[in-house]
């Protein structure tokens, strides 16, 4: 028990963030958390998993930006001035982009209220449907005909 107490220790110690490294208690960001906001320009994969030069070569310009003292937005500019927009994981939400932040709440929203719409009207022609169904006479079969349908069930028992 006195072995695995040091290591239960050490483990809430890292899960609480005190041995967090001095770059984030300066508030500074860090490159895990950078380079999820970039994409790699040449092979077009998000940048935390791109494998190829090119993303080293973004990877070791934002860590230059990090040591140079660089907020957030500061490197999100500077990488945008050094390698286009196409850098950018998210477009920004201007001009023909806007349509990817717009348009899929808009098609939930229209789907959910045509459902709120057609549901109702579906059941309420059911239900006439239903009602019309009960108040039409049952046609009366003929005698004849209802000894040849218990003759022919009969053969099937």
């Amino acid at each position: 028990m006195r072995r695995i107490a040091p290591v239960i220790a050490a483990c809430c110690l890292l899960a609480s963030g005190a041995l967090a490294p001095a770059a984030a208690a300066a508030g500074r960001p860090g490159l895990a958390q950078m380079q999820t906001y970039f994409m790699c320009t040449v092979c077009k994969e998000p940048l935390p998993v791109a494998q190829s030069p090119e993303a080293d070569a973004e990877r070791a310009e934002i860590t230059r930006l990090i040591n140079q003292g660089d907020d957030k937005q500061q490197i999100i500019n500077a990488m945008v001035t050094q390698y286009s927009v196409a850098v950018l994981a998210l477009p920004p939400a201007h001009g023909f982009n806007l349509t990817v932040y717009v348009l899929p709440p808009a098609v939930l929203i229209m789907g959910v209220a045509l459902l709120l719409f057609t549901i109702p009207r579906w059941k309420r022609a059911q239900q006439r449907r239903a009602a019309a169904a009960d108040s039409k006479p049952k046609p009366e079969i003929e005698p004849a005909e209802a000894l040849r349908l218990e003759q022919d069930l009969a053969r099937f028992d």
